[in-house]
């Protein structure tokens, strides 16, 4: 059975886009990655926020430009919105509703992980009671504004068991089991 993943980088400050969704504030820190490199193989599809799927692409100019982890990863992808483009990409579905986007995806994933990209599909996960584990991959920057890796006004305090603490020469990786009890 699949269990739903939200792997990201993010800034030390809390950050994991750069004012008005920049991601190039990032390539700096795509550098190798072991955690990363063993965890590709791991993952059985994607569930993606619209934002994120059409957003700025931290490999920008590299051969990796629009390509899931920058062309290390290739499988099925199910994008949530409420607007499906006209023109579909290739190799993407395009699903109006959460609930139903996220059990294709638990479906395709087969027994790996459903990686989850976006900030508000994260949230969603959590809402739902489905993020099994969170994987932090922390940045040495601060960016100061941007998008938070988990926003809820008012609060809504998500409890985390650490798993794990791994130093790469680009990225401190922080992986979590979410506690559901």
């Amino acid at each position: 059975m699949a269990k739903v993943l939200y792997s990201v980088t993010m800034s030390v400050d809390g950050f994991i886009t750069g004012p008005g969704g920049d991601m190039q504030w990032m390539r700096p820190y795509l550098g190798p990655n072991a955690e990363v490199a063993e965890l590709i193989p791991q993952i059985g599809s994607l569930l993606i926020g619209r934002r994120s799927h059409d957003g700025d692409d931290p490999h920008k100019g590299d051969e990796g430009e629009g390509k899931a982890f920058g062309g290390g990863w290739n499988g099925p992808m199910f994008v949530v919105t409420h607007h499906p483009p006209s023109n579909p990409e290739p190799g993407v579905t395009y699903v109006d509703q959460f609930a139903q986007a996220l059990d294709l995806a638990k479906e395709a994933a087969g027994d790996k992980y459903v990686n989850v990209i976006g900030a508000n599909i994260a949230k969603q996960c959590i809402e739902a009671g489905e993020l099994d584990e969170v994987l932090l991959l922390y940045a040495p920057v601060m960016l100061g504004d941007g998008t938070r890796l988990f926003a809820h006004p008012g609060g809504h305090p998500v409890p985390l068991t650490r798993r794990s603490v791994t130093n790469n020469p680009t990225a401190t990786n922080l992986w979590f089991t979410v506690d559901k009890t």
